[in-house]
């Protein structure tokens, strides 16, 4: 079963292992930092487009943070 708790641990190791900055990412998403920051709290979720772009900036497949591959 998935469950939420799983995919914010992914988002944030993805956003961790990037190697970018919250700044640099918000900047490439269009976002402030401080939303950057709350995905990474676990606060909040990012939209649907905001997700699929955020994938794409850490070059991180969305099946992975969605637990539904390993």
């Amino acid at each position: 079963m998935i469950v939420l708790a799983d995919i914010r641990k992914r988002l944030c190791e993805a956003i961790r292992e990037s190697g970018l900055t919250q700044m640099e990412i918000a900047r490439r998403l269009g976002i402030a930092q401080a939303t950057v920051g709350q995905y990474l709290s676990g606060r909040t979720m990012p939209a649907l487009d905001t997700f699929a772009n955020l994938c794409a900036v850490l070059d991180v497949d969305p099946a992975y943070i969605l637990c539904l591959s390993n």
